[in-house]
C-alpha cells in the first residue's frame, strides 16, 4: 500500500538531483546562442603592442615574440589587490576550458612588480588553476609594464604614489590578434565580459586560421 507514495518520493528526489545540472545546461547553451550571435559582427583595430621582454611566474624570461602568430588576450592585475583582481583574474579563468582547444594564448602583467616576483606570481597562478603552458603571469621593470599599459595597450594606469597608496590600473581585458593588433576591450566587472570576448576571439580564430 506504501508503493504509489514510495514512487512519488522517488521521483520527487530524482527530479530534485536533476534540476541543478538541467539548469547549468540551459544556461550553457543560452551562452554559446549569444556567443554565436556575437561573433558574425566585425571586430575593430587599436593599433599594434610592441615587442617586450619580461619575467614569467617560472622564473624564466619570456620575450613576446613567443607570441608572435598567436591570438592571446590580456589583463593587468597584481597579486595583493584589494579591489577587482580577483574578479579580472577569475574572468580570465573562465577562459581556459572554452579556448583549451584552441592555441589562443593568456598573459597577466602585474602592475606591483617589486611586490610580485616570480615566486609570488606562480602560487597566484597555481589558486586559480592556471595551465602553465597557455597562461603567463609576467613582472619585470616597472617601467617596462607601466609604459605597456599606458602607452601601448592604451589603459590607465597608477603607481601607488597617491593618498591611497595602492597601484591603480583598468579591469578591462585585451583581445590580440594573431599580428599583433590590439582587436577589443572588455570590462571584466561586466556581466557579459567573457561572452563577448569568447565571440570576438571565435572571430579571430576564424578571420586567422592557424
Amino acid at each position: 500500500m506504501n508503493r504509489a507514495p514510495s514512487r512519488r518520493a522517488t521521483v520527487w528526489k530524482a527530479t530534485l538531483i536533476l534540476i541543478p545540472f538541467v539548469t547549468a545546461g540551459v544556461l550553457l547553451w543560452l551562452r554559446q546562442v549569444e556567443i554565436n550571435a556575437l561573433q558574425r559582427r566585425t571586430v575593430s583595430s587599436y593599433g599594434a603592442v610592441p615587442h617586450f621582454q619580461l619575467i614569467n611566474q617560472e622564473g624564466q624570461p619570456f620575450d613576446s615574440a613567443r607570441l608572435a602568430g598567436k591570438i592571446w588576450i590580456a589583463d593587468f592585475i597584481y597579486t595583493t589587490c584589494p579591489g577587482p583582481c580577483p574578479m579580472i583574474s577569475t574572468r580570465m579563468s573562465e577562459l581556459q576550458e572554452p579556448l583549451e582547444k584552441t592555441d589562443v594564448h593568456l598573459v597577466s602583467f602585474s602592475v606591483d612588480p617589486e611586490k610580485d616576483k616570480p615566486e609570488v606570481l606562480r602560487g597566484y597562478a597555481e589558486k586559480l588553476r592556471a595551465d602553465s603552458k597557455r597562461w603567463d603571469f609576467l613582472t619585470g621593470p616597472k617601467s617596462t609594464i607601466y609604459k605597456l599599459s599606458h602607452d601601448d595597450f592604451k589603459l590607465a594606469v597608477s603607481d601607488g604614489s597617491d593618498e591611497a597608496g595602492i597601484p591603480v590600473h583598468s579591469t578591462r581585458m585585451v583581445l590580440v590578434d594573431r599580428h599583433g593588433e590590439i582587436r577589443g576591450y572588455y570590462e571584466a566587472t561586466a556581466a557579459d565580459a567573457v561572452t563577448r570576448l569568447l565571440a570576438d576571439t571565435s572571430h579571430l580564430l576564424r578571420e586567422q586560421p592557424k
